[in-house]
């Protein structure tokens, strides 16, 4: 009697990469985007990566719709060249128009008389202040307006140097900002949108990681346009509903709204833009719409704190907790720039490991 065999399965080496591999294969994600990080020239690739990605989306729309025949490879390059050109001159243009439309907003908004009376209305806040607060508190604050005009320039003069960093540090991102939205301009005219196809290996192989950046960097984007229209629904309910509602309508309500949705699709720093302004309007109304406020913008950041993790997370195949975690790990190793830079990153990632197999 012999005895039975019992079949074993045949052992399969892993798929999973070891540390080395996994680090060459994002290896092209490290070294475009840690120089950018490191240098804090992050303002220079975000202007770039947004007038590519405009420029790319409008000439597509303008080559779907001028009617002409399939068109041989080389006068295709031709006419991509002259759709981005048209489609950087629209997007010159416009941007130019929104630029004097809010300069001439500003310049009618900000007039002395409306500085004097947001002035009244703060004095107001401070006098309910006054009567709220314990003395040992309220004796800390301001008594007229000229105490708190002595009291804003006192500071000015105090911190003068460091406004003025803050005035060169702004310079500088403007100037950043411009230089990165000529850059992207130039690389959208001068790389055609099928130069790739008849292009040499190595040609190919840059060019494909650039198509992964831009990939990982559109699907951020408009997610954020997703995330930027929740919270201007959320502030409208309460700037165009509830505060008419109870008889403390805002002034410039619609403006405001407006606003809110441009400055929202920077993420963080829009919605301190857009909060500061919406508190500022509120104290026209006195302390308790102030708070309300407060209250409810915060709220709605935190709220879009979670959302902004879903959502992108959703769009780059990403659990929530992941993508917070690499944010909260950029944003505390790059500051702003890892915060902001931290979705794109990881869409490259996954996006890379996914093409490997290696993910699902």
């Amino acid at each position: 009697m012999t005895d039975s065999v019992v079949p074993t399965m045949p052992t399969s080496r892993s798929n999973l990469p070891d540390l080395k591999t996994f680090f060459f294969a994002i290896s092209s994600v490290i070294i475009v985007w840690l120089p950018v990080l490191v240098l804090k020239l992050g303002m220079v690739m975000f202007s770039g990566l947004i007038v590519y990605a405009l420029t790319r989306g409008i000439a597509n729309w303008i080559r779907r719709h001028v009617v002409a025949p399939k068109p041989q490879f080389s006068e295709r390059i031709k006419l991509d060249q002259r759709a981005e050109g048209i489609a950087i001159f629209l997007l010159v243009l416009l941007t130019s128009i929104g630029i004097y439309l809010f300069g001439d907003w500003v310049a009618e908004k900000a007039s002395v008389e409306r500085f004097n009376s947001l002035l009244a209305q703060v004095m107001l806040v401070i006098d309910q202040l006054h009567r709220l607060l314990p003395d040992s508190v309220s004796q800390h604050l301001p008594e007229s307006v000229s105490s708190i005009k002595r009291i804003f320039a006192q500071t000015i003069k105090d911190y003068a140097p460091q406004l003025q960093v803050a005035g060169i540090h702004t310079l500088k991102g403007f100037g950043y900002a411009i230089i990165g939205a000529v850059i992207g301009g130039i690389i959208a005219i001068q790389v055609p949108a099928h130069a790739h196809l008849h292009t040499k290996p190595l040609t190919r192989h840059f060019r494909q990681k650039f198509d992964e950046l831009m990939a990982g960097f559109t699907d951020v984007f408009f997610a954020q346009v997703k995330i930027s229209s929740i919270n201007t629904i959320l502030t409208a309910i309460y700037l165009l509903g509830i505060l008419p509602l109870v008889g403390h309508p805002l002034p410039m309500a619609w403006t405001v709204v407006l606003i809110t949705f441009i400055a929202g699709l920077l993420p963080v720093i829009g919605n301190l833009i857009s909060n500061t302004i919406i508190v500022s309007l509120s104290l026209t109304h006195g302390l308790i719409v102030s708070i309300s406020s407060l209250l409810w913008l915060v709220t709605i950041h935190k709220l879009e704190y979670f959302l902004n993790a879903q959502i992108i997370g959703s769009k780059i195949r990403s659990t929530a907790w992941e993508l917070l975690l690499f944010m909260l790990v950029l944003e505390a190793t790059f500051g702003l720039a890892g915060l902001l830079a931290a979705p794109i990153i990881y869409a490259q990632i996954k996006r890379i490991l996914a093409d490997r197999g290696w993910i699902i």
